[in-house]
């Protein structure tokens, strides 16, 4: 399974990246807009982990381009705010499909990757 994370923390990012190769996922990591963007180009990956509050570039831009060029691939969000608490990510991406604290333990996370590539 290809999994593409876009986190700005590159050590939050190759946290989950560890923990997700350790369940034998191939993982690409993306700490901005544009290197989310050229992974997309290149690789179909079934599984993105998009944090919304990047540091360069925007999530949603990201998430648009995904739902294009990959409309297969579903999106984890992740966050560290309360910003789209409200469960409104879910109208604004046809390929969200969970929403969870950047805080998620790892193990939790590789197991919602797991669960939701299995149900497409």
């Amino acid at each position: 399974m290809e999994v593409l994370i876009v986190e700005s923390q590159p050590e939050l990012g190759y946290l989950w990246q560890a923990c997700l190769e350790r369940q034998g996922m191939k993982v690409t990591v993306a700490v901005d807009h544009d290197e989310a963007l050229e992974a997309l180009r290149k690789t179909p990956f079934e599984m993105i982990i998009l944090d919304l509050i990047l540091a360069k570039g925007q999530a949603l831009v990201i998430a648009d381009y995904a739902s294009y060029r990959r409309p297969e691939a579903r999106i984890i969000f992740v966050t560290n705010t309360s910003f789209f608490s409200d469960g409104s990510i879910f109208q604004l991406s046809p390929n969200a499909c969970a929403f969870v604290q950047s805080a998620t333990p790892p193990e939790d996370l590789a197991a919602m990757v797991q669960h939701y590539a299995s149900a497409t």
